[in-house]
């Protein structure tokens, strides 16, 4: 084994050298992208969360069934409205031998939601998920009170993706070490982060076993694990059948039948929580008629894209929210496919020789919104497709304030806590960091607003039910679909399953 001239990062725990990549017993994900940071708090990247989320436990988690469970936290109690209890777990060491107590609970929140706390004046990039905290109390040496400002059911939702750490690591070390260095409570724990190529974890053997509702608990079932970081897909598909990785996330369609096909591995699927859809520049001279808009929406047949380009894998939508999100609107009218009446809804809206216009969006996305295109100019909406950077894009169409500029955007917005706070406010409210399609509407506004606080469910959904129907007639998007997270799995693994969530839970993962 050669030894590396220095580690790219180590945990507290680091050996003076590196790992080798693998073993024959280690489990391996060949995953699409590497981890932004190892910072729990410095990230808004779901692909960053599912590899740091199994170093860091939370005070709350979910289960592969989306249900919440207590993990860092023993119970919890809703005291009013406003205030929560939450009895935390005794004997949880961190991965340098530390014990986890109550205060260092309330340093993550506090270092989550306070605006500096990650020094240099520096806000967490997360604290808009933690909503209207505004204090955050040990009242005992097991209890931590959270007082919200005002009622906001969506906390016990949102606490699953906050990953608790350690206040004397990180006030050791800074923000700048948490960047590269892990010190968690999770199953594994960090042996080397070789950027841009894996990120190796080995288990964690003072583990308290994580949440009593997701069985079995205990230590982790694998000696070690292995983020190994593929990007492209046919790389990704010919490690699993080469038996090189145990799983593949982001299985493309194509090639679902050879996986399942193959002697060595299998496909699991999962419903998403990702909404797709084209955005309509509502700012611009062309998309503000609403005649146009519904044009788009007609030029599309939306049930031949999912068959043909997602293999099935896909549930059609005609508002922003996921069939399974709280609060969804099943009884939404469907724009059906017909490009006749695209046509015939251009011409009143004055354009009967069609429209000319840019569809932005990622690499990643390409082939499906050039199938896209080809449909809307069939109908007269004549497309061309413009790849560009996600971070581009984003600066372009989800700037908040000053005209935007472009024609339409072909992009996606993810909700793991299956909540519409979570995609509907970003993504509709006048102004909001997402709103890409610059729409505004005052009821939808006040809908979401007030449903923000309401504690009765039935109510709060209602709000969300009228509102999705308001955004539906209104049309500053094309809503398009929600996919199936879909996996390649070696036929060795066991114990393990896919979360809508998009986490990739290794604690039970076992190899045969």
């Amino acid at each position: 084994m050669k030894t590396m001239s220095r580690l790219l990062a180590v945990s507290v725990l680091a050996m003076a050298t590196a790992a080798p990549i693998a073993n024959a017993q280690d489990l391996i994900v060949g995953f699409t992208q590497d981890a932004a940071t190892l910072d729990p708090g410095n990230h808004r990247n779901r692909e960053t969360e599912t590899i740091i989320r199994n170093m860091f436990d939370g005070i709350l988690t979910r289960d592969s069934a989306m249900s919440i469970q207590p993990e860092l936290a023993a119970s919890y109690t809703q005291v009013s409205p406003t205030v929560y209890d939450f009895k935390i777990r005794e004997g949880v060491k961190f991965h340098d031998g530390s014990n986890m107590t109550a205060e260092d609970v309330k340093f993550t929140l506090d270092r989550l939601t306070r605006e500096g706390a990650m020094g240099n004046d520096q806000t967490s990039p997360r604290k808009s998920l933690l909503g209207p905290i505004e204090s955050v109390e040990v009242t005992d040496a097991t209890t931590v009170r959270v007082t919200l400002s005002e009622p906001w059911p969506l906390l016990p939702a949102m606490l699953p993706f906050q990953e608790i750490v350690s206040k004397n690591f990180v006030e050791t070390v800074g923000t700048e070490g948490m960047a590269t260095q892990a010190n968690g409570t999770g199953p594994f724990k960090l042996v080397d982060w070789r950027k841009g190529d894996s990120i190796i974890m080995e288990r964690f053997d003072d583990y308290y076993g994580g949440a009593d509702g997701i069985q079995p608990a205990g230590k982790a079932c694998v000696d070690r694990a292995i983020f190994k970081i593929i990007p492209e897909s046919a790389s990704r598909v010919a490690a699993l059948l080469a038996g090189d990785v145990h799983i593949i996330n982001e299985l493309p369609p194509f090639a679902v039948e050879q996986v399942k096909n193959s002697q060595t591995a299998d496909v699991m699927t999962v419903n998403g929580t990702r909404s797709f859809f084209i955005a309509m520049n509502l700012e611009g001279e062309t998309f503000d008629d609403i005649q146009v808009r519904q044009a788009v929406a007609h030029a599309l047949d939306k049930d031949l894209i999912i068959d043909r380009i997602l293999g099935g894998n896909a549930a059609s939508i005609s508002g922003i929210l996921s069939p399974d999100a709280f609060g969804k609107n099943t009884d939404l009218p469907e724009y059906s496919y017909d490009p006749e009446k695209a046509r015939a809804l251009l011409a009143e809206a004055g354009f009967p020789d069609g429209i000319e216009v840019t569809m932005d969006t990622t690499g990643a996305f390409k082939d499906t919104a050039e199938a896209v295109a080809s449909l809307l100019t069939r109908a007269g909406i004549n497309t061309k497709v413009a790849v560009g950077e996600a971070a581009i894009l984003n600066e372009k169409w989800r700037t908040q304030g000053g005209p935007k500029e472009g024609d339409m955007y072909f992009t996606s917005w993810g909700n793991g806590s299956l909540d519409p706070q979570g995609i509907f406010v970003p993504t509709h409210v006048t102004n909001a960091r997402g709103n890409s399609a610059g729409y505004s509407s005052d009821k939808v506004d006040a809908l979401l607003d007030a449903a923000a606080t309401e504690v009765d469910r039935e109510k709060r959904a209602a709000m969300y039910q009228e509102a999705e129907a308001i955004a539906n007639a209104d049309l500053p998007y094309v809503y398009l679909w929600v996919p199936q997270d879909i996996y390649g799995v070696s036929k060795r693994l066991s114990g393990w399953q896919p979360s809508p969530d998009s986490r990739i839970n290794l604690h039970d993962a076992c190899l045969n």
